[in-house]
C-alpha cells in the first residue's frame, strides 16, 4: 500500500484537519468532534440540508457543504457510516428555524443512523424530513438501489430550493423530483485500498473490468474484458433508458463521474461518446458535468448519470453554488 498518510487509523481525522486548516473561514466542526462538519455561515429562516456518509468518496459527501448546496455533513470512517450522535450534533448546529432535510445515500447503516438522529430531533422539537439517493440502476429494484453520483442532482435541486427560501416540504419535493428523474450506471477498472485494511477490496485481472461495481466494491453484474468507450456508453445508456425512457426531443443533464484514478481526458472521451449516442436518439444534452463528483478512493473507472430535465430542474441545476470543493457561478 502506497498512500500519503501518518497512520491508517488516523486517515479520516487527519484528512479533516487538513480541510479545516485550508478552509476554516468557510467550514467548521462542532462540539470538538472533527466529524461533525458544517458550514461556517448559517442563514436564518432557511431550511437546512444535511448529508452524511463514509470517507473515501470526495467530493461526496462533505464536499457539497456550502453556499447554495448543503449545510452540514456527518463524516464516517472510510466506507463507514457516521454515528447518529454526530448527525444530531450537526443538525443542532445548522438548524435555522425552518426545519431540516436529511439527504443521503441508500445504505443500511446510514439509514439506521439518520433515522435515530431524526428521533433525537423529535425530542428537541426540530422538524425533519428524510430522502435517500437511489440512482444505481444495476444494483437492483428501485427500493434497494444504491445512491451514487446521481445524488449530485438531488443536492443541486434541494440546495437551490432551500436557498430560494422554500419550505421544508418544498425542498423535499425538489429533491424527490431530481431523484425521480435520475439514473446512473457505473463500472470499475481496478479495485481500491482501504487504509486500515491495506490491500485491494476486490480483484480484477489486468485485462478485466466490472460493470455495475459499487463504490464500496459491491459486486457488479458482469466481469469481463475491458470494453471500448463507445461500447461502455452504449451498454450504459441502454440500461439507463430501459429503466427511465427519454423520448426523442426531450432534454437531459449528463454527469460523467470519475471514481478516483481515471484521467479527465478519459472522462471526456466517454462524455463525447455518450453525447453522440444520445444525439443519435434525438435526445438533447442540455447540461454536461465532467469530473470527480463521487469517488471510491483510488479506484479506476467511471459512472454515467442522466437527469431528465424540465425548465424547473434546469433552473435548479443552474443555481450558483460556492463550496471549498465545488463552485458554479
Amino acid at each position: 500500500m502506497k498512500k500519503i498518510l501518518n497512520a491508517p487509523e488516523a486517515y479520516t481525522d487527519d484528512m479533516l484537519r487538513g480541510i479545516y486548516a485550508a478552509h476554516g473561514d468557510r467550514v467548521k466542526y462542532v462540539n470538538g468532534d472533527l466529524r461533525c462538519y458544517c458550514t461556517a455561515q448559517k442563514v436564518p429562516g432557511k431550511v437546512a440540508i444535511i448529508t452524511g456518509g463514509g470517507t473515501g468518496h470526495l467530493p461526496l459527501f462533505l464536499g457539497y457543504v456550502g453556499e447554495g448546496l448543503l449545510d452540514g455533513c456527518g463524516v464516517g470512517g472510510v466506507f463507514q457510516s457516521p454515528s447518529a450522535e454526530q448527525i444530531f450534533e450537526v443538525t443542532k448546529a445548522v438548524e435555522a428555524g425552518a426545519g431540516v432535510l436529511y439527504l443521503y445515500g441508500n445504505y443500511t447503516g446510514d439509514i439506521m443512523n439518520f433515522d435515530m438522529a431524526a428521533e433525537l430531533c423529535e425530542l428537541e422539537d426540530i422538524d425533519t424530513r428524510s430522502i435517500v439517493g437511489a440512482d444505481d440502476v444495476n444494483s437492483g429494484a428501485p427500493e434497494v438501489r444504491r445512491g451514487v453520483a446521481g445524488i449530485f442532482f438531488m443536492y443541486k435541486a434541494a440546495g437551490a430550493k432551500a436557498a430560494q427560501m422554500g419550505t421544508l416540504d418544498e425542498v423535499l419535493a425538489a429533491a424527490q423530483k431530481a431523484k425521480d428523474a435520475t439514473r446512473t450506471v457505473g463500472f470499475a477498472l481496478t479495485p481500491c485500498i482501504i487504509p486500515e485494511v491495506g490491500h485491494p477490496n476486490f480483484e480484477l485481472k489486468e485485462d478485466e473490468m466490472a460493470m455495475g461495481m459499487g463504490i464500496h466494491g459491491e459486486p457488479g453484474i458482469w466481469t469481463g474484458p475491458v470494453r471500448t468507450s463507445k461500447e461502455l456508453a452504449a451498454e450504459s445508456l441502454k440500461t439507463i433508458l430501459d429503466d427511465m425512457p427519454v423520448a426523442s426531443g426531450e432534454e437531459v443533464a449528463l454527469l460523467i463521474n470519475g471514481l478516483g484514478a481515471t484521467s479527465v481526458e478519459e472522462l471526456y472521451i466517454l462524455s463525447g461518446d455518450v453525447t453522440a449516442q444520445l444525439k443519435e436518439k434525438g435526445i438533447t444534452v442540455a447540461r454536461t458535468f465532467v469530473g470527480e463528483y463521487a469517488t471510491s478512493m483510488e479506484m479506476a473507472g467511471a459512472s454515467i448519470s442522466l437527469c431528465k430535465l424540465d425548465d424547473e430542474l434546469k433552473g435548479w441545476l443552474d443555481y450558483p453554488v460556492n463550496t471549498p470543493f465545488y463552485v458554479q457561478k
